[in-house]
Parts: structure tokens; sequence; C-alpha cells
């Protein structure tokens, strides 16, 4: 098929080298899977590192930022999933070159990869995180973003002969990208998904959605797989935010969140069936909340309960969710999510969530503001009198 492509038509030089590279330098996909005798595996891939800082701002390193949030990232993990094994590209301040990183999740058979990054551009009010799945750029923004962490190959040795004359600095290049698939795009995009919600709802950063760009990492590798940018070192104020402990810690803390409810759903192996190990009976711990909740469906600003989120709608019937009845499924693209409790007050809801967490302890509170989700303080300065 590509020779008659070749034969026929008129292209330049590069655009040969493109397909050329398309051809002998991408690895045939292999499914990794889940296998029974394989551990659920997360590879943590903080990028740069060693002689490649990535983006600086005054003293501040995006190789040192990232390393730091993909160690707490991984605490999180091996704490809180002990039956996940953590795999880093890197846990120190070293150079691996772009196509060894993808060769350690690949050997390893992983079910996750996730690359952590800082973002960097020339306008400093810019501010938020992104979370990327490969694909052709749709942006001349996106394609910026590929760009400058697919440079990274210039730093190694003999590139060229490496990635087959791939050029990261030329938009041609990047043409690959239209004409490959990902098997694993819909896994990849319901990861990404659930990272930028807790970033927006657990973290309180603003959300810059999910998009896709050519990254070379993220084509070698066999798995889903995505690229977060954690912020922008470019805006003075969360660059601030990225440097701190605690700045970390909670963006470490929405990835693994995202992870955890993953994995929930590979471990269902059926979209995320949240029926009891055992069916509720009439002594049901569930049986204590028995009053009825307010509603405030005619009100801009209220309160729910997030319980969990699925790729395909299930339903909302008591069974389903431990005996809890007037769970509300909403389709917030591309995932169905499911909210108990609707209160006019963060009292109220607080309340609500003390009396169920014995049930779901992953579940959190969320602000609503005309059906739209939006930050519990940016609710509460609004509904203050």
């Amino acid at each position: 098929m590509f020779h008659s492509i070749i034969i026929n038509m008129d292209i330049s030089p590069k655009l040969t080298v493109v397909i050329v590279f398309l051809i002998l330098w991408f690895p045939p996909i292999v499914k990794s899977g889940n296998l029974p005798d394989k551990p659920f595996t997360v590879i943590i891939d903080p990028g740069h590192g060693g002689r490649d800082p990535g983006a600086v701002t005054k003293q501040i390193k995006e190789k040192d930022i990232v390393l730091n949030i993909g160690l707490k990232l991984g605490n999180y993990i091996q704490k809180n999933l002990p039956d996940v094994k953590v795999i880093y590209t890197r846990d120190k301040d070293v150079f691996v070159p772009l196509h060894q990183r993808a060769a350690i999740a690949n050997k390893h058979k992983a079910d996750l990869f996730i690359s952590l990054h800082a973002n960097y551009c020339g306008t400093p009010s810019i501010a938020g995180t992104e979370t990327f799945v490969l694909g052709l750029h749709r942006s001349e923004e996106n394609l910026d973003v590929a760009k400058k962490e697919n440079a990274v190959i210039l730093m190694e040795e003999d590139y060229s002969t490496t990635y087959q004359g791939f050029d990261p600095n030329s938009s041609e290049s990047y043409i690959m990208f239209e004409m490959v698939q990902d098997e694993h795009l819909y896994q990849s995009i319901n990861l990404a998904a659930s990272i930028q919600d807790q970033f927006r709802e657990r973290a309180g950063r603003r959300d810059r959605g999910v998009k896709q760009a050519g990254f070379l990492v993220l084509r070698q590798t066999s798995m889903p797989s995505v690229l977060v940018e954690a912020g922008f070192l470019s805006n003075p104020r969360e660059a601030n935010y990225m440097n701190t402990d605690d700045g970390q810690a909670y963006l470490a803390s929405a990835v693994y969140r995202a992870v955890k409810d993953y994995k929930k759903v590979v471990d269902s192996k059926s979209d995320y069936k949240l029926v009891a190990a055992n069916t509720p009976s009439k002594t049901s711990a569930a049986e204590p909340v028995k009053k009825e909740l307010p509603v405030s469906s005619d009100q801009n600003i209220y309160f729910c309960i997030q319980l969990a989120a699925t790729s395909k709608a299930i339903d909302t019937k008591p069974s389903n969710f431990k005996g809890l009845k007037q769970v509300e499924r909403k389709q917030m693209s591309p995932v169905y999510k499911y909210f108990y409790g609707n209160t006019q007050t963060l009292e109220e809801i607080k309340t609500l969530r003390n009396q169920i967490k014995h049930l779901f302890p992953d579940a959190f509170i969320v602000a609503f503001e005309k059906d739209k989700t939006i930050p519990i303080k940016k609710a509460l300065r609004k509904i203050k009198p």
C-alpha cells in the first residue's frame, strides 16, 4: 500500500522520509493485557532529567518538578494500591533517551504509561493543566507542545539514525500521526479525562482539557498512555505552586486518584459494575440514610457527592450503588458520572458524605452551577450573603 502511494504521488523528500520512518521505526502494537500472573503495572515517566532541564523559569526546572510529582505519585500508589506494581523510567536526576522510556514500558508489559511534564509558553497569563493522548494535533498550540517535548531527541547521540530521520521541529514530520491508529486511544482518553477531572475538582487547578498531539514517547508504547502537563512554568503563580511540596502533593494525588478509578474499571472487567459484594439486606449499612434529600434543582448553585465515573452508562438502581437511592447519572463527555445528594449548603452535603463514606470511601463533594461543575471555593463565594 505504501509503495503505491510513493510511486503515484508527487511528494517531497521530507515526506518520503516520514513514510519510511513510519514503516521502519514504529513498533507493531502488542496488547499488554492484564495477565492473571502479572500484577497491574503502572509506568511513571518523569520527563527530561540530567543534562535536559526541560522548561526553566528563574531557578525552577521542569525536570525537578516532574520528578518530585512522579515520586509522590508512586508513593501514593504503592501505599494505597498494594496490588499495583510501580516502575519509574527515572527516579533520580538522570537523562533517559526518549525511545528507552517507551522500551521500559513495553518490556514490562505495563498496563498504563504516564509521562509527567510542565508546560511553558510566551504568554505568562496562561495557566492550567492539560492531558494529552496520541493523535494528530488539531491546533498549532498542540503542535507546539509536541515539538517542545519531542525536541529532547536532539540531545541523544545519533538521534537521526535512531528515529529514522524524524525532525521534531518540522511540521511535515507530524503528518505520520494522521496515518497511524492507536488501539488504546479509548482507554487513554478515559484516563486523561479522569486526570483532568481530578485536577479541577480535587486540586483546584484550571482545566484546559484533554487534547491530542503527536508525541513520540506515546506512539512507541503498547498500552494506554497519556502525557500530563501539570501547569505552566511561564506563569509565575503556577510555577511557584508547582515548586512547593503541597502543590506537588495535590497534583500527584489527583493523578493517583485517576489511576485508582481506571484500575477499578479494569478489575470489574465490564465498566464499573458497582454492585456490592454482598447484596444489602434489611440491616444494610446504607439503611440509616433515610432522610429525604433536599432538592434544589431550581437553584443555580448546589452541591452533590460524586460516587463514580464510567465510560458506559449503567442503571442507577439502588442495587448497583450499595443500596443508595436517588443516584443521578450525568453524561459529561467522554464519561458518565454518578452523583448522590443535592443540597444548597456545603454543611448539609458534608453531613451526608460522612453518612455514606463507609460505603464509598473515595466519594467526594462537587459543586454545580446550572448543571456545570465549578470549584467549591467559587461556589461558596457566589452564595456568600
